[in-house]
């Protein structure tokens, strides 16, 4: 746009002065096309200069029944089909030959919106970047609703857009304007849409019971129709300049109690567009009595996820690694998460509960279920233990039932047996332990005294100690010594057969 007075300059050098479009152009540093339009609205006919001959002229029939049927493909696409077709020419003046016959799209006007006080909110998320938290990098969303009389702003940031924080985002808005509008209109989001076909809308499960607690009516925008949610969309755009541009925050509580005092004083303090003699502030303390009133219960917005535990005693929920008790492993969970909890419910009991973590790859664990874990394992290692007692040596059983009888450590025995029986065998350790118990020598250091002195007798030398491996398919494993009688029969039978030879 030019100034009214340089146009009346134009309209002078060409009426009194005479001078030609291009002079009027150069002299006062316009483009020609200015000065022609400005002669076209004084209703100056100007005949177009004749345009030379162009490599493109035999393609323009071409240029345009392409662009009838696709009027939004792209130049750099429509010169390659022409090069394809024989066009000899660059990019660049074929881009202008393009533009000029491409068919402009006629301007849409729209009616503005009006609504009631009490009638409407409109919804939507906005990305406000990314927050690092030790190995994860979380996005920084902002869960934003506006009354669409008053103007009236609630923000609240959260650390994603999962449908608990969905959920909470309305939940803390009606509470907090102690009041529900009767519509609340949504863009296509998959938190309110789950499918749509033309009018026909599936709502997400969740939201419409979201709905019926709150008795509001959720209402989707028409696909491609960001008019109808404009006042959500300028009041996203006025956070993101009035309230987070340049802002210091330490925490997500610390960012969401700036923003509430935000809402509360700045933006409730600009002036209402349905009445400019208000500010919001004024206009919603009108809109609030048209409300809805909230119901007496607080609607449980909360992430509900199933789980399932594998043969570790963890549940995994949002990249993090939860601990239950090691006797719901091999089964289907359920967690219960809020901002500050994760909950593990194992039908309507809860098994565990943790404070939550916005890292990844973190483990959280309850020590009571380590503790209960590993009393579990030792005990199971001590039952294996007599088990292989039992099995190598049938003399053990009378011997630690009288350990038992006598108020010995059982534990302590069976471990003390386990060694020996590593280091002497299993025929000798049999033979100790029923002859410690037919003598009624019901201890540790009895036994240990008659291997030593069986050991004695068969002129044997000392046990020496074995190292084994921690694999416990090698230390739980019981071998039966070979008798070797069998190999002297073998060694006499040889020598009666060379007796015989010679």
């Amino acid at each position: 746009m030019i100034p009214p007075e340089r146009e009346a300059e134009i309209l002078r050098l060409f009426h009194a002065e005479h001078w030609k479009l291009g002079t009027i152009a150069t002299q006062l540093g316009l483009h020609h096309t200015t000065v022609r339009r400005v002669l076209a609205q004084a209703g100056v006919a100007i005949a177009k200069r004749s345009e030379r001959p162009s490599i493109a002229d035999p393609y323009v029939p071409f240029i345009v029944e392409t662009l009838t049927r696709y009027p939004r493909l792209r130049a750099s696409r429509l010169h390659a089909m022409a090069r394809a077709r024989g066009y000899p020419g660059g990019p660049d003046h074929f881009r202008a030959v393009v533009a000029r016959h491409r068919p402009r799209p006629i301007a849409e006007a729209y009616l503005r919106l009006r609504t009631l006080p009490g009638e409407q909110a409109q919804v939507d998320w906005g990305h406000f970047g990314k927050v690092p938290i030790g190995r994860a990098v979380r996005p920084l969303m902002a869960f934003v609703i506006v009354l669409s009389w008053s103007r009236q702003i609630f923000l609240r940031f959260f650390l994603g857009q999962a449908m608990g924080c969905f959920l909470r985002g309305h939940v803390e808005a009606f509470e907090r304007w102690s009041g529900v509008p009767r519509v609340l209109l949504y863009d296509n989001l998959r938190s309110a849409v789950l499918e749509r076909r033309g009018d026909a809308i599936r709502f997400h499960p969740t939201l419409l019971e979201l709905a019926a607690h709150y008795r509001f009516e959720p209402r989707p925008v028409a696909i491609a129709r960001g008019n109808e949610k404009g006042r959500v969309e300028r009041a996203i755009q006025y956070a993101r300049h009035s309230f987070f541009a340049a802002r210091t925050w330490s925490d997500l509580d610390d960012l969401n109690a700036q923003a509430l005092a935000w809402c509360d004083g700045i933006a409730a303090d600009r002036r209402c567009p349905e009445d400019t003699t208000v500010p919001v502030r004024e206009a919603f303390a009108t809109e609030r009595p048209r409300l809805l009133a909230l119901p007496d219960d607080r609607y449980p917005a909360a992430d509900r996820v199933e789980v399932h535990v594998g043969k570790t005693p963890y549940v995994r929920f949002d990249g993090n690694d939860y601990s239950v008790p090691h006797d719901h492993v091999r089964r289907t969970l359920v967690v219960i998460a809020t901002e500050a909890t994760v909950r593990v419910l194992d039908g309507t009991d809860t098994v565990a509960t943790h404070a939550r973590s916005y890292d990844r790859g973190a483990q959280i664990e309850d020590p009571a279920h380590e503790a209960a874990l590993v009393a579990l394992k030792r005990e199971a290692r001590r039952h294996r233990q007599m088990d292989r007692l039992h099995h190598a040596t049938p003399a053990s059983r009378a011997f630690l039932r009288r350990v038992a009888e006598h108020g010995g450590n059982v534990g302590t025995t069976t471990r003390e047996l386990a060694r020996l029986l590593d280091d002497y065998g299993a025929p000798e350790l049999d033979a100790a332990l029923a002859e410690a118990t037919a003598r009624e020598r019901i201890h540790l250091h009895a036994v240990r005294q008659i291997l030593d002195r069986r050991r004695h007798e068969r002129g044997a030398p000392p046990p020496l100690a074995v190292e084994l491996p921690d694999d416990p398919r090698v230390r739980e494993l019981v071998v039966t010594p070979h008798d070797l009688a069998s190999y002297d029969a073998l060694d006499g039978e040889e020598s009666s057969d060379e007796d015989t030879s010679d």
